[in-house]
């Protein structure tokens, strides 16, 4: 074996040492039933990442423009409960943010449907958390979404 082809499969991590000896690990969504691409299919990390950001931005525009008129100090505390409160309004009716809609996305239950408010506010409240969002699964869907059953799909 050559030193490089070892190198490059340490650090590419166990999962593609594990392909290279004939794992399939399929690909995000297929255990949920979802469709490998298209609308309807897991919405990658990229994605989901913007629409955060959209939603995130817009949120502190409206706390140090409006409701704090310019203090950068107290604008943090107002952006990340005007965040919590978009999130937990707009999802729970709609389905989606302004943010995920504008980059194509819907959160959806785990078996298709709708996700209801009791499950949209802790899917909310695990993702101010942060940490509960960089856990991910190998449907690459976060800890939040795991705990509240929720995927996030393409639209």
């Amino acid at each position: 074996m050559d030193n490089r082809q070892a190198i490059g499969s340490w650090l590419s991590g166990p999962r593609a040492a594990a392909e290279d000896m004939g794992v399939d690990f399929g690909y995000p969504g297929q255990q949920l039933g979802l469709p490998q691409s298209g609308p309807g299919s897991v919405a990658r990390f990229g994605r989901r990442l913007g629409a955060v950001a959209i939603d995130w931005i817009g949120c502190q525009l409206i706390a140090y423009g409006l409701i704090t008129h310019g203090d950068l100090a107290s604008a943090g505390n107002w952006t990340l409960g005007l965040f919590v409160a978009l999130s937990i309004l707009t999802v729970g009716t709609v389905g989606f943010t302004p943010g995920k809609r504008i980059l194509g996305l819907r959160v959806i239950s785990q078996n298709g449907g709708r996700l209801g408010l009791p499950r949209v506010a802790l899917r909310t409240v695990l993702l101010a958390l942060v940490i509960p969002a960089l856990v991910w699964d190998r449907d690459g869907r976060g800890l939040h979404d795991r705990l509240s059953g929720a995927v996030q799909v393409r639209i």
